[in-house]
């Protein structure tokens, strides 16, 4: 088992090394959506402590999607909107431990990741016409 973990670990690793800044920003909304399905479980088997960990992880990603959005982007300001309610219900869940508002958190980044996509491929879209 530890030769197997070991060898899927290698392979996370040259995967987020070689990814692009895009396919960085997808793993973290995969990251971000694991998270938040994982604490709903942890909530659901009243493991507080586990769901307060992986709900952590979540709320920390957001985080850092906020620290990194360009202002000189009029959308930069939408986004911010956006993360800031996903980390208030985040928060809110976590405290609560409740599992409708962390459904809404959990909503509300898949639609993020969905954006996100559509972007990646309008940005592949076009590069293939300039080509």
């Amino acid at each position: 088992m530890a030769l197997a973990n070991a060898a899927a670990n290698a392979y996370l690793q040259t995967k987020i090394r070689t990814a692009t800044p895009a396919e960085l920003t997808l793993m973290l909304y995969d990251g971000a959506i694991k998270f938040c399905n994982m604490g709903r479980v942890a909530i659901e088997n009243n493991d507080y402590e586990k769901a307060n960990y992986y709900i952590q992880k979540a709320k920390n990603i957001i985080v850092e999607f906020r620290n990194v959005l360009n202002f000189d982007y009029p959308v930069a300001k939408d986004f911010d909107r956006v993360y800031d309610y996903i980390y208030y219900v985040l928060v809110q869940a976590n405290v609560k431990k409740d599992t409708k508002m962390l459904d809404e958190g959990l909503k509300r980044i898949k639609e993020m990741r969905e954006t996100w996509v559509e972007v990646m491929d309008k940005v592949k879209e076009q590069k293939t016409q300039v080509s």
